[in-house]
C-alpha cells in the first residue's frame, strides 16, 4: 500500500477549479473504500547506520551510492526514500497476512545486502538516538514542508529528518455496522492507537540522551500541531468527520510548475476554495493536500496506522503487523479489542487523538502504565488466538508470543531495552532528559 507522490512538473495539472463542495464530494468519496476487509499492507521506515559503527553518520555520498545500487534491485514492494536519508519500503496491497509477510521479508533481505555491501544497515528504531536532524533530499516538496513545519518549532525536523516507524494497512471495513464495519473500525483505530504506542514504544533517546518519553517519535508528532498531525473528533461520522478536517487544515504550500512553491500562513483549504488564491485550487492540489496530512490514522481508501515505532531486529515489524492485523480483521479478536480499550476513552477527555491525556501517557510511559499494560496484554492473548484463523505461520504465532513474555507480561517495551544499555541511572518514563556519560552499542 505505497504512497506515489508529485513533487512538481504536473502539480497544476488538471487546472480545473474544485469547489468547497466538490472537494466534500471527493473527499468523502475516496478516503473510505468499504467493503469485506481482505487486503493487508505495511509501510516500514528505517534508519540507516553505518555497519560497525552506527554512532558515526553516513555521509550523504555514501547514502547516494547506496541507493543508488538499490535502485537497480528488482523488488515487490515500493522503495522511497525519506527527506533525512530514511529508507521507506512500502508492500503492495496483500491478500493475507503471509503473503505480506512474505513479499516484505524477501524485498528486506535484498535490501540488506546491497546495503551490507557498503557498510552500512537498517536500524529499527523509531527516533535517531544519536544524530541531529539533516537533510538528505532537496526537493521542492521538503524544502516547502520545513519552511511550514519550522514555524511550529524543531518537531518538524526532527519527524521529517530522524524518525522511523512501523504503519499497517487495514482496510475500511463493511459499510453496514459491526465489529468489522468501518465506522467501528475508524473508531477502534484511534482508541486502539494508545495501546499500539505503549506496547512498541522504541525511542527514548535523541542527541545520545534519554528524553523523558519511551516513544519519542510519537512526542514529535504530537508537537507538530494539531492542525497538521491531529485526527479530526469521534462524534461525527468517518466521512463527513474527515472531509471536515481536510477542509478546515492548514494548506502546506501551492505548488509551482517551476521556482519555489509558496508556503501560505494560516490558509486552510476551505478558505482557498473561496478565495481563489494565490490561484484556484485543483483537484491535483487536493490529492496533493491528503498526502500533507499526519494524523495518526489516516484514511486512503484503507485505514493507514501511523501510530508505531520502528521496531528492532530483523524480523521485529511483523509483530506489530500480525496483532494489528489480527486486531482488526478476526471478528472475535476485533470485538475483544473493542470492549477492552472501551474503558480507556474517559481518559481521553473527548480530545481527539494524539492530543489527549491518554495518548500522551502511553507515548511518556509505555507499558509503565498499568492500564495501557492491562489492555495490551489483554489484546496480545486475543490476537493470538486469532492468528491461527488468518492462516499466520507457527514462526509469526511464536514472534508474538515471545513478544507477548518478553515486554507485555512484564510491563515493557523495546525502549526499555534501548535504556537498560546506557551506562548508569538514565531517567525512566515520565522523567527528564538528562545526558548519558558515556556510550554502548545499541544498534536494533
Amino acid at each position: 500500500m505505497s504512497e506515489s507522490r508529485n513533487d512538481g512538473g504536473d502539480c497544476t495539472e488538471p487546472r480545473t477549479a474544485v469547489t468547497e463542495a466538490e472537494v466534500e464530494a471527493l473527499v468523502r468519496g475516496i478516503c473510505f473504500k468499504t467493503g469485506p476487509p481482505r487486503a493487508l499492507g505495511v509501510e516500514l521506515e528505517w534508519l540507516v547506520h553505518e555497519r560497525e559503527r552506527p554512532q558515526l553518520p553516513v555521509t550523504s555520498e555514501r547514502l547516494e551510492a547506496a541507493y543508488a545500487a538499490l535502485r537497480a534491485v528488482p523488488l515487490r514492494s515500493a522503495l522511497t526514500v525519506e527527506p533525512g536519508g530514511q529508507l521507506e519500503l512500502s508492500s503492495l496491497p496483500a491478500a493475507s497476512l503471509m503473503e505480506c509477510v512474505d513479499t516484505v521479508a524477501a524485498d528486506l533481505d535484498a535490501v540488506r545486502a546491497v546495503l551490507a555491501e557498503d557498510g552500512l544497515a537498517l536500524a529499527g528504531i523509531g527516533h535517531e538516538p544519536w544524530h541531529q536532524p539533516r537533510r538528505f533530499l532537496r526537493e521542492p516538496r521538503y524544502d516547502a514542508m520545513e519552511a511550514c513545519l519550522d514555524r511550529t518549532g524543531p518537531a518538524g525536523r526532527r519527524m521529517m529528518c530522524a524518525s522511523a516507524s512501523v504503519q499497517v494497512c487495514v482496510d475500511a471495513g463493511f459499510e453496514e455496522p459491526g465489529p468489522l464495519g468501518h465506522i467501528r473500525r475508524w473508531w477502534l483505530a484511534h482508541q486502539l492507537g494508545p495501546v499500539l504506542v505503549a506496547a512498541f514504544a522504541n525511542s527514548p533517546l535523541a542527541g545520545e540522551r534519554p528524553t523523558g518519553w519511551m516513544s519519542t517519535r510519537q512526542l514529535v508528532w504530537t508537537e507538530i500541531g494539531a492542525g497538521r498531525a491531529g485526527a479530526p473528533p469521534l462524534d461525527a461520522r468517518p466521512r463527513t468527520a474527515w472531509a471536515r478536517h481536510v477542509l478546515d487544515s492548514p494548506v502546506m504550500c501551492v505548488r509551482r510548475d517551476s521556482g519555489p512553491w509558496e508556503v501560505p500562513e494560516d490558509l486552510t483549504f476551505r478558505e482557498w476554495t473561496r478565495s481563489r488564491s494565490p490561484r484556484p485550487p485543483t483537484r491535483a492540489d487536493l490529492d496533493y493536500h491528503l498526502t500533507t496530512l499526519f494524523p495518526p490514522v489516516r484514511p486512503r481508501g484503507h485505514l493507514e496506522l501511523r501510530m508505531i515505532d520502528a521496531q528492532p531486529g530483523e524480523d521485529g515489524w511483523t509483530v506489530p503487523l500480525a496483532v494489528t492485523a489480527a486486531l482488526f480483521d478476526d471478528p472475535q479478536a476485533a470485538e475483544t479489542a473493542y470492549r477492552t480499550v472501551k474503558p480507556l476513552t474517559e481518559r481521553t477527555l473527548n480530545r481527539p487523538a494524539p492530543h489527549n491525556p491518554l495518548w500522551v501517557d502511553a507515548a511518556r510511559r509505555g507499558l509503565a502504565d498499568p492500564e495501557l499494560r492491562d489492555a495490551a496484554a489483554v489484546c496480545f492473548e486475543a490476537a493470538l488466538e486469532a492468528l491461527p484463523r488468518l492462516g499466520a505461520t507457527a514462526r509469526i504465532i511464536g514472534a508474538v508470543a515471545a513478544y507477548r513474555d518478553r515486554y507485555v507480561a512484564r510491563g515493557r517495551c523495546p525502549a526499555d531495552d534501548l535504556l537498560d544499555r546506557l551506562p548508569a541511572g538514565p531517567p525512566r518514563s515520565g522523567a527528564g532528559p538528562a545526558t548519558a556519560h558515556g556510550r554502548k552499542d545499541i544498534r536494533a
